[in-house]
């Protein structure tokens, strides 16, 4: 993923980029080699491309950004394309906010996840998230660390307590519990 920023130093948004697995890659990918030569070109995958992002509209493409906990509008996806590469699929997009956002009025936050904790989605290892554009000098990117197993197991201990209508207290979903979150912190 990438935190975008525009020229006033301002985030206009996020890149995503998702490589999905074996599994999902030969599901979606079953019966678009229109011309059987075994490579998929972006002729067959653009049917895919289309639909993937129509579906992912309805869930807000599985990203939250918040500033000071404050859930972000975002605009309309435009800029996205998907490849086969490598025995691979992969589906890149940006996320614009609606209105850009200025770092210094407060944390900016953004998680990616499934908000029904059903699809899990990882970050690469090495360099999971840079920035792209004018990032303010006072400002810098922290990826946080991935929840502990006993973080884990203490919020499944927590979950186990409540009803079946809880909500956490912070206006985030179930999968937001579990998600890495990414943030952009600046000092005054």
């Amino acid at each position: 993923s990438d935190v975008v920023f525009n020229d006033d130093g301002k985030i206009q948004g996020v890149n995503i980029i998702w490589t999905f697995d074996d599994g999902y890659t030969q599901m979606a990918l079953d019966g678009l080699d229109a011309n059987g030569d075994g490579v998929y070109s972006q002729s067959e995958i653009e049917p895919l491309t289309k639909e993937n992002m129509a579906s992912l509209k309805d869930y807000e493409y599985f990203t939250v950004m918040r500033v000071n906990g404050a859930k972000q509008e975002i605009g309309e996806v435009t800029e996205y394309g998907q490849i086969w590469s490598n025995n691979k699929l992969e589906l890149h997009f940006q996320i614009p906010l609606k209105t850009p956002v200025d770092p210094a009025s407060g944390e900016f936050i953004f998680k990616v996840y499934d908000p029904d904790f059903f699809i899990a989605i990882d970050y690469v290892k090495d360099d999971p998230v840079t920035v792209i554009g004018n990032l303010p000098k006072n400002c810098e990117l922290v990826v946080k660390p991935v929840p502990t197993g006993a973080e884990v197991e203490a919020t499944s201990q927590m979950l186990a307590t409540k009803g079946a209508d809880w909500k956490p207290e912070n206006n985030e979903d179930f999968g937001a519990m579990f998600a890495q979150p990414v943030t952009i912190q600046c000092r005054a």
